[in-house]
């Protein structure tokens, strides 16, 4: 273009004709905007539509909490075997603290896996023979060995994976999506949690919670005896229509107070009230799988017929996202393998890998798995070095500073292996991902840009993902 456009005199005719494609474009944008077209998907959720197109509308997150061992699983290690029993390298170690459980052991002598590793599927996928089942699904699952987070014991641990920091009392990530997208079911929550595994660690409700948010979005907990909801029974002498009634005379009150307070949270309760009494007919009807097939039940395994196993929650959480459930979360405990990794992983792995497994072939059966992003993974994983003695029954302590996740459905890549560590399964190599990178990339998946999900309390404006997360790109179809 040259000079002599600039200096010649702008016309109307002559405007009208060099922006008519400009106006033209953003009339396009604007209807795609409004439909849910190519840029957007409205949302029943604060948000109103997602930011961009989502490719998943549901998550299920298999939460393993104590740490799963990435050596033992998903992240081989040949020169663990070559130098078991030798002192680690210094050079690998480097500065990173460790817990008071080894720090004060003597040694740190490399710990070789007593698990085999074959590759899988037309991507080649390399997985411990402690996952005969997952190891099927191998061309499905996206493999990330550069997770990384901070802190280094339980609480902290689970905490920041959960909210995005370590400190409590801030929303879990179930919660942030059902605050941003809402619920597609009004007689289910958007989000519900389940708890399976022996009981050697608690499983806080804060890891479920809300926090600042209104408390609508906390996550509902299924129990595994009785009500599966608390209260979820009328008790005796209340029928349905006179449950129904009281329910609505508490909110006519309710409504008078929001009203003269416009206090959130007595909104959110209205809500809450109303769908707990919605929840008389559907939770039922959810649980009952009676109407199961025979060859569905066996794909999960024999503990689906056991209430409040995992392979049940599996199978439920297939039911729960069936029936447009936003954010499923199992946690399945059991995984923090300090003193007997050898017998305790094998305990473990028997209990999840045939579940895990089902709940992807069944949701792909279904056309279910592109709408549904599945997520496996702990708070962090195990040492490359062992715990105790090496000549006995040993076990590896708490490992932040490297740890796999495995991903699979909607908006990731499929038979991908991502990141590397180095030869000691210690450091990362390659690739690192972040807690708060991998919530970023979560979002992304469901439609929305982590810096744009805020919710504003205390004089500031929080999100998911603090002030830190980058998109892994290269993980996403």
């Amino acid at each position: 273009m040259n000079r002599q456009y600039f200096d010649s005199p702008m016309t109307r005719r002559r405007f009208l004709t060099h922006t008519s494609a400009g106006l033209g474009m953003a009339a396009v944008a604007s209807l795609c905007a409004s439909k849910g077209g190519a840029t957007e998907v409205r949302v029943p959720g604060a948000l109103g539509s997602t930011h961009f197109t989502p490719r998943a509308k549901n998550v299920i997150y298999l939460f393993m909490a104590g740490g799963p061992s990435h050596v033992d699983l998903l992240d081989h290690k040949p020169t663990l075997t070559a130098r078991h029993g030798q002192q680690m390298p210094a050079s690998v170690l480097g500065s990173q603290r460790v817990t008071l459980l080894t720090r004060n052991q003597g040694h740190f002598q490399a710990a070789a896996t007593p698990y085999r590793f074959a590759r899988h599927g037309d991507s080649g996928q390399e997985m411990s023979d402690l996952l005969p089942h997952l190891s099927t699904c191998a061309d499905d699952l996206c493999i990330l060995r550069s997770i990384h987070s901070e802190p280094i014991n339980h609480d902290p641990a689970v905490t920041f994976m959960q909210t995005g920091r370590g400190q409590p009392g801030l929303p879990c990530m179930g919660s942030w999506i059902s605050y941003g997208l809402g619920s597609e079911n009004q007689d289910l929550p958007a989000f519900i949690a389940m708890i399976s595994g022996p009981m050697d660690q608690p499983i806080h409700s804060r890891y479920y919670h809300s926090g600042f948010l209104p408390g609508e979005h906390q996550g509902t907990y299924f129990q595994a005896a009785g009500d599966p909801v608390l209260y979820l029974s009328n008790p005796p002498g209340i029928d349905q229509n006179m449950r129904g009634n009281l329910i609505e005379g508490i909110n006519d009150l309710n409504r008078l107070r929001l009203a003269h307070v416009h206090d959130p949270e007595i909104e959110a309760r209205i809500h809450s009230f109303e769908l707990a009494f919605r929840m008389q007919t559907s939770v039922p009807e959810l649980l009952n799988i009676q109407g199961e097939t025979q060859r569905t039940l066996n794909m999960y395994g024999p503990e689906v017929s056991a209430p409040g196993s995992f392979a049940r929650n599996c199978l439920l959480a297939r039911r729960l996202v069936e029936r447009g459930v936003r954010f499923v979360q199992l946690f399945h405990r059991g995984w923090d393998q300090h003193g007997n990794i050898v017998n305790d992983l094998r305990r473990q792995t028997a209990a999840t890998d045939q579940p895990a497994a089902a709940l992807l072939k069944d949701l792909k059966n279904r056309g279910l798995l592109d709408d549904t992003l599945v997520i496996w993974g702990g708070e962090f994983g195990r040492t490359s070095f062992g715990q105790g003695n090496l000549a006995g029954p040993y076990g590896r302590d708490h490992h932040a500073r490297c740890f796999s996740y495995w991903l699979a459905g909607g908006g990731v890549k499929k038979g991908l292996t991502y990141g590397a560590t180095d030869d000691y399964g210690y450091n990362i190599a390659e690739n690192p991902i972040h807690v708060n990178d991998l919530h970023a990339t979560i979002l992304h998946c469901l439609g929305i840009d982590h810096q744009r999900l805020t919710y504003r309390f205390g004089g500031r404006d929080f999100r998911l993902t603090d002030v830190a997360g980058n998109v892994v790109s290269a993980i996403l179809a």
